[in-house]
């Protein structure tokens, strides 16, 4: 293969589509590197969602789109695909590199390294509170080595070497990187874009895949750590650039790893905060948000999943219908079974969207709908969508797909919405949830140290019980929440979940609690082995 003396409108595109597979294929890898004790979506799973964005707008462009329309493409698809703490940054700093190349019909060295400037300076005035050790390490060691050179191949190979050589510094620059063993994981993620710049440049061989090495110790991603903090939230902001200085500064007094970026009166704004109100409400004082994502730090986990799973659906229009967010293919049965009209199947962190619910909505055919949530982290979602459908929507605020079960309990399809919204909710508030699930990261609880292997009990959002063993995790859990009080005990089966196990619950409740029942349903949810709730 040749190599090229500049970069071409085909080259870039090549070059995105190249840096999206890569991430998509190493994305376990680099999630690997986040240190949470359950698992997660992270610092991988999001610069791979980002970059899908990217390649999702630049995919509908001419095969000879002049590279104005190509960095127009990529900066779009960026701002408004970004995902998480580290996709924000990352696409900024693409947003800054492409800035440089608009008014060109090709890149040639020295415009690349003035892109490469001002990709490190938008990425680091994004950030609230830049920290060494970080993707923003990677970034500027990759900017600084290609100064003054004058060959565009030699500036890819400057850039992809100081990437590399940054990348291996971080695990000392940071103590929480250091105690854990690893390397930064959103670095790990940037150094892939040279290694794809220097295959379509200079036609060097890829990568192997990145190791599936993981943490030695407890630390915290600073890409996409909780800190002290308990939520993610992130949206698009319409609103005043002369506001956007109002905007940081009240953020900045309600969270941490502040990201805000943007230009012309759209901006992708992402913070950590303990107060999600007060964050949404600081964007409407100064303009609209929308597509707002809300995730919780601390009990993120990975759930793969369909954009939707539709529940059949009968031609009859019913004055009321319920539609529920599920996982796992029991799960989903048993809320059809009890008359949902239509689900939208979504995990933890892979939350789904307002859209996906705005669809179940209007699959329900009903003349007013209530909306089961089934999770914390869906609850602003359906709650957006109730603004975007015709129907009369009402949301109860399910915690649990065993909350939603109680709920659907109490449901008829010939109240309104309002009566049977107010009877779903008394009943899911009779039912206390917990789940069980298998940690993959070290660290401390209330309930005890935690290793990767150990099975951890939760009950909101707090590991109430840790085991080495799955039979005796659960029925410490169960104890737990049956001497709380309690007359019926409901087992929803996850993937992993044993029915032997399941058997010896109802055995030891027989034994030691009178008048205590015990349902079985088999789930099929990932990452929770047991779904538990007692009323």
């Amino acid at each position: 293969m040749s190599v090229s003396t500049a970069l071409s409108p085909s080259d870039l595109k090549r070059a995105v589509g190249l840096f999206a597979d890569l991430l998509r294929r190493d994305q376990g890898a680099i999630n690997r590197l986040n240190v949470y004790p359950v698992p997660d979506g992270d610092t991988g799973t999001n610069m791979a969602l980002t970059m899908a964005a990217v390649v999702a707008d630049v995919s509908v462009l001419d095969d000879e789109a002049p590279l104005a329309e190509v960095c127009r493409a990529v900066g779009h698809g960026a701002l408004m695909g970004a995902r998480g703490n580290s996709g924000v940054i990352l696409a900024q700093m693409l947003r800054g590199l492409v800035s440089a190349f608009e008014h060109l019909t090709t890149v040639e060295a020295p415009a690349f390294i003035e892109g490469l400037r001002r990709a490190d300076e938008s990425a680091r005035q994004a950030v609230e509170r830049p920290v060494e050790g970080t993707i923003l390490s990677v970034a500027r060691a990759a900017s600084a080595a290609t100064v003054g050179l004058s060959r565009l191949v030699d500036v890819v190979h400057s850039a992809r070497d100081a990437a590399r050589e940054a990348l291996a510094k971080t695990t000392h620059q940071l103590d929480v990187l250091a105690r854990a063993g690893v390397v930064d994981s959103g670095g790990s993620g940037l150094v892939l874009w040279f290694e794809a710049l220097c295959h379509v440049i200079a036609g060097d061989e890829l990568p192997a895949p990145l190791p599936e090495t993981g943490p030695s110790e407890a630390g915290v991603s600073p890409n996409e750590s909780a800190g002290d903090q308990r939520y993610e939230v992130m949206f698009i902001l319409d609103g005043a650039d002369d506001l956007m200085g109002e905007f940081r500064a009240a953020w900045s007094l309600i969270g941490d790893s502040i990201v805000v970026v943007g230009s012309e009166g759209l901006y992708n704004c992402h913070i950590h905060t303990n107060d999600i109100g007060a964050a949404i409400e600081a964007a409407l004082v100064v303009g609209r948000p929308s597509s707002i994502r809300v995730s919780d730090l601390s009990e993120q986990v990975l759930a793969h999943r369909e954009p939707e799973v539709a529940a059949p659906v009968s031609n009859e229009v019913v004055p009321c219908a319920v539609v529920a967010v599920v996982a796992g293919a029991g799960v989903a049965s048993l809320f059809t079974s009890l008359g949902c009209r239509a689900l939208v199947e979504g995990g933890q962190s892979m939350n789904p969207s307002t859209a996906d619910v705005v669809s179940a909505i209007g699959r329900s055919r009903a003349e007013s709908v209530v909306v089961l949530a089934n999770n914390p982290n869906v609850r602003l979602a359906v709650e957006q969508a109730v603004d975007l459908v015709e129907v009369p929507v009402a949301v109860v605020a399910t915690t649990s797909p065993v909350q939603g079960l109680a709920a659907m309990l109490a449901y008829s399809s010939t109240r309104s919405h309002e009566e049977n919204a107010a009877a779903m909710r008394e009943a899911a508030e009779a039912v206390r949830p917990y789940e069980l699930t298998r940690a993959v990261r070290s660290t401390s609880s209330a309930a005890g140290e935690i290793a990767p292997g150990d099975w951890i009990g939760v009950s909101g959002k707090e590991v109430v019980v840790v085991e080495s063993t799955l039979e005796s995790a659960l029925l410490a859990l169960v104890t737990r929440a049956l001497d709380e009080g309690g007359e019926l005990v409901t087992l929803v089966e996850g993937v992993d979940a044993d029915p032997a196990l399941s058997d010896r619950v109802r055995q030891v409740v027989g034994e030691n609690y009178e008048g205590v029942d015990v349902e079985v349903h088999r789930g099929g949810q990932p990452v929770y082995a047991y779904l538990l709730g007692v009323e």
